[in-house]
């Protein structure tokens, strides 16, 4: 999901740093509920697991350029369901900044579009959780069509924000069209593997269901809202 250097560029990178100064804003808001219901260590501790799974997913996992970006395991409803937004939108910012300025430091002018990309879409998955998976049902218990619809928005949200800033930065040409098709039917490969990983990674946290995890994962991992 990495947008190259110069696909946004000039006057047009004023738009980026509104979108990201937007996201940074609502991340905050965020922080705030979660720090009602949590404290700081627990916070910074989940957001640190999620900066190094970020870097994991970006730096470690396979990845491969199509068309106008490149393909991505960006697991961000796991991310989501294990650790919490707040965490989880802090942890995405941290890790593409540390995966950016020590491995893909050309990268670094672009992190403004890029971390929009990611964030915007997990702020969507957040409003579709609250609305889809009832208060009384733990995260652990999600069967495979509430996680299959919180992926499918998640890799949807980000293929859609690819695809604009293709467009906004290089036009409709027909080339750029064509990358942005390639690149938009390619990641959508990723929408058949994340639901799976989910789950497994759900059925493995239930063996910790009655172990002392407190701060470490999110509340609602184990517990009804």
């Amino acid at each position: 999901m990495h947008i190259e250097p110069g696909v946004v560029d000039g006057a047009k990178m004023a738009f980026a740093y509104a979108t990201a100064a937007g996201a940074a804003g609502y991340t905050a808001k965020l922080v705030r509920d979660e720090l009602r219901a949590s404290n700081v260590v627990s916070l910074a501790t989940r957001t640190v697991l999620a900066a190094v799974g970020t870097f994991v997913f970006f730096e470690v996992m396979p990845h491969f350029a199509v068309g106008v970006s490149e393909v991505h395991f960006i697991l961000g409803t796991t991310l989501l369901l294990l650790l919490g937004a707040a965490p989880a939108a802090l942890g995405l910012a941290l890790g593409l900044l540390v995966q950016g300025m020590f491995f893909a430091p050309t990268d670094m002018p672009m992190y403004f579009v890029n971390v929009t990309t990611l964030l915007v879409p997990l702020f969507a998955i957040t409003e579709l959780a609250r609305r889809i998976i009832p208060r009384q049902t733990a995260y652990v218990d999600l069967g495979y069509g509430e996680v299959l619809k919180l992926s499918a928005l998640y890799q949807g949200g980000v293929v859609a924000w690819v695809a604009f800033w293709a467009i906004y930065g290089q036009g409709v040409g027909a080339e750029n069209l064509s990358s942005v098709l390639s690149f938009g039917a390619a990641y959508m490969l990723v929408v058949i593997v994340e639901p799976v990983a989910d789950l497994a990674v759900l059925a493995g946290a239930k063996a910790l269901r009655n172990k002392n995890t407190s701060g470490i994962f999110t509340e609602r991992l184990f517990n009804a809202a």
